[in-house]
């Protein structure tokens, strides 16, 4: 059975946050540490409707996020698990800490907007 652990997943810093990636099989797990309060609202403008299309599953270990989607808001906090529907716009506060598992090529697709949204801001 595959498996990973935050020791063993792959590092991303991103200065506002820390991801710690590995892909198991079809799905990948991402153990998250926000560094300063964001919303990833701009960063999906290149998506449909500038919302996050995956799914997302997850687990809050410490701080405090909010969701919103077009009809409603959901905030979780630590102990919290989670399901994030297609859709939706996350934001987390700083000191946040959690752990979400995705479908691989829809996040893939998420990640590509955001990458694209990260260069274009630099120039």
């Amino acid at each position: 059975m595959p498996s990973t652990s935050r020791t063993t997943a792959h590092e991303q810093d991103f200065g506002l946050a820390v991801d710690r990636t590995a892909h198991l099989d079809d799905y990948t797990v991402q153990f998250v540490t926000i560094r300063e309060t964001h919303s990833l609202k701009d960063m999906l403008a290149g998506l449909p409707g500038s919302h996050c299309r995956c799914p997302h599953w997850g687990y809050v270990i410490d701080g405090r996020m909010t969701v919103d989607y077009d009809d409603k808001q959901e905030e979780y906090g630590p102990g919290d698990a989670f399901y994030m529907s297609p859709g939706h716009v996350p934001a987390a506060e700083a000191g946040s800490e959690f752990v979400m598992f995705s479908p691989k090529e829809e996040l893939a697709v998420t990640e590509a907007a955001i990458q694209e949204w990260m260069q274009r801001a630099q120039t």
